[in-house]
């Protein structure tokens, strides 16, 4: 009894401390109705702004013209090169402190802009090499019917190269979710704040790490039914539609007798 003292008084420790569910049960209410709406606010800003770049950083990467793939190339390979932590500082605090201001006074703007940009420069990878992995012969089948090159490889190619890469793009975008919690450096307003920042506060308060644990669920409950969902999509669209298992009505028109064999009579 005396050995399984300690383990018991530690374990207690650590149950207190992480799961307090008390404390959770304080914090569950704020997360859900701020923190989470904010998370995905930014979360999904941050997607479209990166597809969007990362689509024009494809094109680019793709080009013969070692000029066109040069700028490409440098956003990307700095972008995925700096950690994220820097990235969000010298969007959100460094551009509105050499007086570029786009979206003004306005953290949650520079926040959507600093997650936007890595996204991008990590998605035009994916693009790119999906897009390569299409047989060439597609984009010369789509030629030779008259497409454009611009409009074959927006109506046939890159389609395809999507299709290809979703369970990588999904992973992409668990990640935005995921560094969006990087963006409480750049001090967000009241009604502005996102799930770790929230979480933060309430540590704070608290003296308690519980909190931490409860914004964990809330992004797990955004991850996980994200990657499964996807994988169902991939794993669908793959197979291809599934087989009309309803047999077929006899058509009215055509006869019901056998067919003899031609010069012969049926035996």
């Amino acid at each position: 009894m005396a050995l399984s003292s300690p383990v018991s008084l530690a374990s207690n420790a650590l149950a207190d401390t992480f799961f307090d569910w008390g404390v959770i049960a304080e914090t569950f209410p704020r997360l859900i109705s701020e923190g989470l709406l904010n998370t995905l606010t930014i979360a999904a800003g941050a997607i479209v702004l990166g597809v969007v770049i990362a689509l024009a950083a494809a094109m680019l990467l793709l080009s013969n013209r070692w000029w066109v793939r040069l700028p490409a190339r440098l956003y990307v390979d700095v972008f995925r090169g700096l950690p994220v932590i820097i990235t969000v500082m010298l969007v959100g605090v460094g551009l509105p402190a050499a007086g570029i201001r786009p979206f003004g006074t306005d953290p949650l703007g520079y926040a959507v802009l600093a997650i936007g940009i890595i996204s991008g420069a990590y998605t035009a990878e994916i693009f790119r090499s999906g897009i390569q992995s299409v047989d060439s012969g597609q984009l010369q089948a789509a030629r030779s019917l008259g497409l454009s090159y611009l409009k074959a490889m927006r109506l046939v190619v890159v389609p395809q190269g999507i299709r290809r890469v979703l369970p990588a793009m999904t992973g992409q975008f668990v990640k935005d979710i995921k560094e969006s919690s990087l963006v409480y450096l750049l001090g967000l307003a009241v009604g502005q704040r996102e799930l770790y920042f929230i979480a933060q506060e309430e540590v704070a308060r608290t003296y308690n790490s519980s909190p931490l644990i409860a914004a964990g669920i809330c992004y797990l409950a955004l991850t996980i039914p994200m990657t499964y969902f996807v994988n169902y999509l991939d794993r669908r669209l793959r197979e291809g539609p599934r087989p009309d298992k309803t047999p077929a009505s006899a058509d009215p028109d055509l006869p019901t007798t056998p067919l003899q064999p031609a010069g012969g009579e049926a035996r």
